[in-house]
Order: C-alpha cells, then structure tokens, then sequence
C-alpha cells in the first residue's frame, strides 16, 4: 500500500480501516457539487455515507477543502462543498491548481480514483463515467478519466457513460488503454440512463466475489489499470430508450444550432435532456447513483475477504 503524501489528508477513519484491511468504498464529490441541485445534493451525499455504513463498509467521500484532498470528508465537510458557492471541479491535473489558490473543489472520478488508491483504497462508486466526446475526432474532446484509470489500480463501479457521449469510440479508447470492462450480470455496456446502450461487452461477471477474483488477478499480473465493473440501471427504473433517443436526438440538434462547443457542452445537454425530461432525467441519474453505491459496497466487502 502506498502511504499518501503529506499534502493529502486522510480521515482517522478511513486511514485506520485501510490499515486494519477492513473495507472501504471511495465517493467522488464532483456528483454533489456539479451534478444535483441545492439541497438535493446534500441529501444525496449525506444519504449515500448511510448506505455504505448500513452494508458494514466505511465510506470516504473524497473533495478539496480549502485546496487540502481530504480523502474522507465529515458530515461538515460535505456540506461544505454542497453548499458554499465558488466550488470548482477538480481534476488531477488541477490537484495542484487547488492547492496553490486554496480552493474548494468537487473531485472527478480522475481526481477522486487518483486520491482514492493513494489512500489505500481499492474499490470506488460512481454515476457515470466520463469518456470520448461527440466529435472528437475533430476537437480531441476526452474527459481525464480514461487516462486515469489507465494506470489507477482501483476497482470502479459505474453505469457506463452518460449517452450524450461518443459511448463507441469511449469503448474503444478503453480497450486501446488496456482497461478491463466487464458488465455486472450483462452482456450489454450500459447507457447511464438506459440499461443499455447498444454496445456488446466481451465480458461479465455475476457477483461481487467474481469482480474480487478480478482485481486480484490483475494485481497478481502486476498490471495498473482500474477493473471497471458496468452496472446497468434497473430497466423497470430506465428512461424510456425510444424517448430517451428522441430526446438525445433534440438536445443535440439545440446544442449545433447554439453553437455550444469545448467544455459547455456537457452542461448544456444534460440541461436540456433534464427539462426535455421534466426532470425524470434527475431521479434516473439517482437511482443509477445508488445502484451504484450498493454495489459497490458489497465489492468493497468481497475485496476485503
């Protein structure tokens, strides 16, 4: 295990569960700070820590404060971060950024997987994972996770990619990247908010004792890229896939006639996809989260055995 450098801070907590080999499950804060609405967030993220303690695992919300990683945020840091305005979202490469200015940030799954395995940590849950964006054959537009995780050896719990992506060519830059994706109990890579997203997957797995046996096999190779596990949302709980395209289909066409490009893209979208939705967008976002959450916490157990 890695020991974390100085500059990162490590709750009591979690520093003594990683030491003690009990289990533990990284939350990222970018979901909070940059993805829900006032109070929901906090709710969200608040909620989110009860789940994972339910399920006997310790939950290490990972955010900057005052430019300090702090890998296990408390209940006050976390409505910090839901609530002050000013928050920025941190990659890794704005880790140092952070530091220097003293900001406040919610970490990305980039940042937070970075933090996490410095902590010790081995498995992390998220919503969506970011990828290869529309167009970027043209613009280079790739979200820092997939680099990341190429070389973050953490297990990592996520519904796919947001379908706003390029979610083709973000498979391909996984398997180019040497980074293992295998569906949870499914042989079809999800679409965030539909179960799936047209995609095959070479590869599943059936229980959280398999995704254990996986990272110990890696680990064993001495291999460093994260195992991405790809859990699909309840399809009884999915957007609609007929609605969901059509609505896709819109928000693009809004997005070309704005002339919305680069980093306000993504906003935009998801903007539009949420009113286009009257908000049942949000509540599948959710679910997903939580989804996500559980099974993570139950991987985090099995990893721990």
């Amino acid at each position: 295990m890695q020991t974390p450098p100085p500059a990162i801070r490590v709750s009591d907590e979690v520093r003594t569960a990683v030491d003690e080999g009990r289990p533990v499950l990284a939350l990222e804060s970018t979901i909070l700070t940059h993805g829900l609405p006032r109070p929901r967030n906090l709710e969200v993220g608040l909620a989110s820590e009860r789940l994972v303690r339910d399920a006997g695992v310790v939950p290490a919300t990972i955010g900057v404060v005052d430019g300090v990683p702090v890998v296990g945020l408390s209940a006050a840091g976390i409505e910090r971060l839901c609530t002050a305005d000013g928050v920025v979202k941190v990659s890794v490469r704005d880790l140092p950024i952070a530091r220097a200015k003293g900001l406040d940030g919610g970490t990305t799954v980039a940042a937070t997987a970075w933090l996490a395995h410095r902590a010790g940590i081995r498995v992390m849950s998220t919503g969506g994972l970011g990828g290869v964006h529309r167009g970027a054959s043209e613009t280079f537009d790739e979200s820092a996770d997939l680099g990341t995780l190429a070389s973050t050896p953490i297990t990592l719990v996520s519904a796919g990619v947001k379908s706003i992506l390029d979610i083709g060519a973000t498979l391909e830059r996984l398997e180019t990247l040497n980074v293992p994706v295998v569906g949870y109990r499914t042989d079809r890579y999800p679409g965030f908010y539909v179960a799936d997203s047209g995609f095959a997957l070479d590869y599943r797995i059936e229980s959280p004792a398999d995704a254990a046996a996986l990272a110990r096999a890696r680990d064993e190779l001495g291999l460093a890229s994260a195992v991405l596990v790809a859990n699909p949302v309840d399809p009884a709980k999915q957007l609609d896939p007929e609605f969901h395209d059509r609505v896709l289909a819109e928000a693009l066409d809004a997005a070309s006639d704005a002339g919305i490009s680069g980093h306000d893209t993504t906003p935009f979208l998801l903007d539009h996809v949420q009113r286009a939705t009257g908000g049942r967008s949000l509540e599948v976002n959710l679910e997903v989260y939580r989804g996500n959450v559980e099974l993570g916490a139950e991987i985090a157990r099995a990893v721990a055995g």
